[in-house]
């Protein structure tokens, strides 16, 4: 039995995979929310999602995950910015 999935639905299950995998890091006290590995992980799971939604596109996702990959980039440049500070 073929699921039928295209190389664009599998590179959105792979960014959830990662997103999923980031909040039960963080969740289980192996991340902090501040780390830069945390939030390259939400930046790169949530531009898997977007770029799934190229083929397949859907607004309200797009939106989401257009805002997370921005607060994730916003997040890393506040913790290098706070590095370099110390």
């Amino acid at each position: 039995m073929s699921l039928g999935l295209h190389w664009f639905d599998w590179i959105g299950l792979l960014g959830v995979a990662v997103m999923l995998w980031a909040f039960f890091l963080l969740q289980a006290g192996k991340l902090r929310g501040d780390a830069f590995v945390y939030q390259l992980l939400n930046a790169l799971g949530a531009g898997a999602v977007l770029l799934s939604l190229v083929h397949d596109f859907n607004l309200s996702a797009f939106v989401i995950e257009t805002c997370w990959v921005g607060i994730s980039i916003y997040g890393m440049l506040r913790g290098m910015r706070a590095r370099r500070r110390r």
